[in-house]
């Protein structure tokens, strides 16, 4: 399992390494280059799962994130 991902701001296109956290879900994420606050996209479980190079780690195990049904 990947717990380092690679996020990228929409806004801007900055990139970011960041470590996933492995016991919650990262719902808000503050973009370091021009402070714009990503949340996930309709459909995904956290910012990783959005605008991350690798998906959270429920997601990567093939389960469900964040105690969420699909």
């Amino acid at each position: 399992m990947q717990l380092q991902s690679t996020l990228t701001c929409p806004s801007c296109g900055h990139k970011a390494i960041e470590t996933m956290p492995t016991t919650a879900c990262q719902f808000f994420y503050e973009c370091l280059a021009c402070s714009t606050l990503l949340r996930p996209k309709p459909g995904d479980c956290c910012v990783f799962c959005s605008y991350g190079t690798v998906p959270c780690p429920p997601v990567q195990q093939h389960s469900p994130c964040c105690g969420s049904a699909g």
